[in-house]
């Protein structure tokens, strides 16, 4: 995703829209060259809010890195959406078939409904309308009460500030879970917030805790998941006993250690580099592991 591209409706939410496209302009702020742009059927378009923002009419040229984002608008129905033509809903489809990324965030799932691309995939929207989608999309799947899920490179999520964890989710993929950290803290969010059981972080998969302990350890580890961190000095940075944060840490996240949730973030990292090409002992030296052996032995040992 190297161009995101957010596609603005009439009544478009501020927060939908603004909440992810700072987690990617942080991103940029910090290396990775991200260009964001706005297009929409008119060259303004009036918020929920009542600010007007002003829009390109032409879609750039996009790629399979690249990603479309449609954030919510202000409808008590989906089916009392606002109108969109069929120039964009074929660039939705035409962007995904070319191997790109399409992404909503609340209503803006409606959107990606209208365009075919949520036929025989998991999908999720705002609470209110989450019974709706279900009945205009049959062929989808409607998971309920869950922040976000990404099916085949269709990312959807439920809605205002949910688009902030969507847009770490998508960071955290590409880049590793350490990045989204780096942009969550920049932000000053946590990057606590899960979506669901089977996404691809484990930095948000094992945040849905309250322990301040457990997550500045957790902090920690994913700016520095790469690097030796023993025991002792993790629990004097977060001020308490070795013993203290295992016992907190293992209860939050469900049976973790933290060396175990750092093998798990190396895991993940180590496998994103290969499906990209790398082989497995350059994997394995870049997430952090001398010996080569602990990747291939954590990789038998995942479910």
């Amino acid at each position: 995703m190297s161009h995101i591209a957010f596609f603005l409706v009439p009544g478009v939410h501020l927060l939908d829209l603004a909440g992810p496209a700072q987690v990617f302009s942080t991103a940029a702020d910090f290396g990775h060259p991200y260009t964001l742009s706005y297009i929409a059927e008119q060259p303004q378009v009036l918020t929920a809010q009542g600010l007007p923002l002003v829009a390109r009419l032409d879609w750039p040229g996009l790629g399979p890195e690249d990603l479309i984002v449609v954030p919510g608008w202000r409808a008590h129905t989906l089916a009392g959406a606002p109108a969109i033509g069929s120039t964009a809903l074929g660039q939705l489809r035409k962007h995904h078939a070319g191997g790109g990324t399409v992404a909503s965030v609340c209503a803006g799932a409606e959107a990606l409904g209208r365009a075919g691309l949520l036929d025989g995939r998991r999908c999720t929207t705002h609470h209110d309308v989450q019974d709706e989608l279900a009945r205009r999309y049959p062929a989808a799947t409607v998971v309920r009460d869950v922040l976000y899920t990404a099916d085949d490179r269709v990312v959807t999520s439920a809605g205002i500030a949910s688009g902030i964890d969507l847009a770490l989710h998508l960071v955290a993929t590409r880049h590793g879970p350490a990045v989204a950290a780096q942009v969550a803290r920049d932000m000053v969010v946590y990057a606590r917030r899960n979506g669901h059981e089977p996404q691809a972080s484990a930095m948000l998969r094992y945040r849905s805790h309250l322990d301040d302990t457990v997550h500045r350890a957790q902090d920690l580890l994913d700016a520095r998941f790469d690097q030796p961190m023993p025991l002792p000095a993790l629990a004097a940075a977060t001020g308490v006993s070795e013993r203290t944060l295992t016992r907190l840490f293992t209860r939050a996240t469900g049976g973790l250690t933290p060396l175990r949730y750092q093998q798990a973030l190396r895991l993940e990292r180590a496998e994103h580099l290969i499906s990209h090409g790398t082989t497995l002992d350059a994997a394995a030296r870049a997430v952090g592991f001398e010996d080569p052996r602990m990747l291939r032995r954590l990789r038998t040992r995942k479910p």
